[in-house]
């Protein structure tokens, strides 16, 4: 289990430098040491607050993941960035799509000034949507040449779609993928065919967003629950519930499953779970040791609600 930086850098609403500090301290304590963030993130305040908490951390004995494509311009709006950006942080900078070589350099060398850190483990091409063509001509070969260099380990791309992603893994030499909500307990778009590319191309996905931004976070889904960064459609409800319930059968919590239900894929190499608090984190780690019966998994597919050949923990 890997920790993402989104919800430290106030996504959605502020939180104290303490709480943040407190919540990566518990991701620590509780085995994670890969972490996540981009400049997109707070503007920035991720990445800072990621590298504090981090700073007097032994660095051979973690991996930190940053993005790029985003470049943090300094603005004189004003007001806060939640409107525009979601972050509850003052919109100091505006973000810039930048996916040309030297944006990619520029937004690295930025970042490892927010990290203090004199390198990142894996750089990931953060939403390039439509930004194909600049992403996939001029970023992607200025992130090889520096992974050829030694200057950063691996190069990915992160996403919200599967799509893209596999163009990336057809057309190029990317090491891994941040999928984030499209192969979750809730739904896999990407099964059939972005996960065995991966598997024959021995790129490794990470699995992020596993409770689809919210809506399998907790036990009983709510009315209000959010569902890819917004209100939660009703027939995704129905169907969390749906899973819920066959999980209340099995003594098992609903964001015990999602979080487990990524690995069972051989593609998958790690899942990336966000938290507020120190608590949320410890609730995390305590759902990813619990075990879970093979007959729930088996219920889901009687049910529907998992399909026959989906590979299970």
């Amino acid at each position: 289990m890997g920790f993402g930086a989104a919800t430290i850098g106030n996504l959605y609403r502020a939180i104290s430098d303490e709480t943040a500090r407190a919540t990566v301290d518990a991701a620590w304590e509780a085995g994670v040491r890969y972490f996540d963030t981009a400049p997109h993130y707070g503007l920035g305040l991720s990445e800072r607050r990621l590298g504090a908490a981090l700073a007097e951390r032994p660095r051979d004995e973690f991996s930190i993941s940053t993005k790029v494509g985003r470049w943090l311009e300094p603005s004189d709006r004003g007001g806060s960035d939640l409107p525009i950006g979601g972050y509850e942080v003052p919109a100091d900078f505006r973000r810039v799509w930048d996916f040309s070589a030297d944006g990619v350099k520029r937004s690295l060398e930025a970042s490892l000034e927010r990290l203090g850190t004199d390198r990142v483990d894996i750089v990931y091409l953060h939403d390039p949507d439509d930004h194909w063509a600049e992403a996939v001509g001029a970023a992607y070969p200025a992130l090889a040449a520096l992974r050829d260099q030694g200057v950063i380990g691996k190069i990915g791309v992160g996403m919200n779609q599967w799509e893209m992603p596999a163009a990336f893994v057809r057309e190029t030499d990317i090491d891994m993928v941040m999928l984030a909500g499209r192969y979750t307990l809730l739904e896999q778009p990407a099964l059939d065919d972005l996960l065995p590319l991966c598997t024959r191309h021995g790129v490794s996905v990470v699995a992020a967003a596993v409770f689809n931004t919210g809506l399998m976070s907790r036990p009983e889904v709510s009315d209000d629950a959010r569902y890819n960064f917004a209100q939660a459609p009703k027939k995704q409800i129905a169907r969390a519930r749906e899973i819920a319930a066959v999980c209340a059968r099995h003594d098992v919590v609903l964001p015990q499953a999602a979080i487990q239900f990524p690995l069972g894929h051989p593609a998958v190499a790690s899942v990336v779970v966000g938290a507020r608090t120190a608590q949320q984190m410890s609730d995390a780690a305590a759902w990813m040791r619990a075990p879970i019966p093979r007959e729930f998994w088996e219920d889901l597919r009687a049910a529907g609600l998992l399909g026959a050949d989906t590979p299970v923990p």
